[in-house]
């Protein structure tokens, strides 16, 4: 029984993360032209959002593969995405529900509930920690179930959540939570760490990647 919801408690997460900044990255990353390679833009100290996606591939090949989107240009260009679940700026969810638990009223329960740890496992498999801090959902798994040990870290304002689930039956508004996401200040939201990638997304006021 505690497997089974502190799964569910994980994949909603995973599912925020997944759809709100992989998806519209991938997109505009596919219709938008690649930045200049003299990299001339400087830091920018306006009230401009961005959000940062940075791969960095720990294989022969050494990759590294940076995106930057000002939130402004997100919210324009995905109404205008039409490809695969991505349409009018929303994605499209198999169902909303997932292991027989209703997403929308597990997030509504989280959102009206006070902060505090809901789940904390501690096995020789993994170690998971689902909390809700300062209107945070955290989400915090370490896998541990071979020597190439993976860990990832999801931290989404409970806010951008709620954005996100705010559309139709078994769709996420990605256009309302980038711009629900705006009104934040600088956080980070997702951390990936594996033997193969690492990964961070986050958001600030700099229009280039540190």
């Amino acid at each position: 029984m505690l497997d089974r919801y502190k799964i569910s408690f994980a994949k909603i997460a995973l599912i925020a993360s997944t759809a709100l900044f992989l998806s519209p990255l991938g997109a505009l990353a596919q219709t938008t032209a690649a930045p200049p390679s003299t990299r001339q833009s400087t830091t920018s100290v306006s009230k401009d959002r961005w959000l940062h996606v940075r791969v960095i591939s720990s294989d022969a090949k050494g990759e590294t593969v940076r995106v930057n989107v000002p939130l402004e240009l997100a919210e324009k260009v995905l109404p205008a995405i039409h490809q695969d679940r991505i349409h009018d700026g929303k994605v499209k969810i198999d169902n909303a529900h997932v292991n027989d638990v209703d997403l929308r009223a597990l997030v509504d329960a989280i959102r009206t509930t006070k902060d505090g740890e809901f789940v904390t496992v501690q096995s020789n498999d993994c170690d998971v920690r689902v909390a809700k801090q300062s209107n945070h959902l955290i989400v915090h798994v370490l896998d541990k179930q071979n020597s190439k040990k993976s860990e990832v870290e999801v931290k989404v304002p409970m806010k951008v959540i709620d954005a996100l689930f705010s559309a139709g039956k078994d769709e996420l508004d990605l256009v309302a939570a980038l711009h629900a996401l705006s009104t934040q200040g600088d956080t980070e939201l997702v951390s990936v760490k594996d033997h193969e990638n690492t990964v961070r997304v986050w958001l600030d006021s700099k229009n280039v990647t540190d």
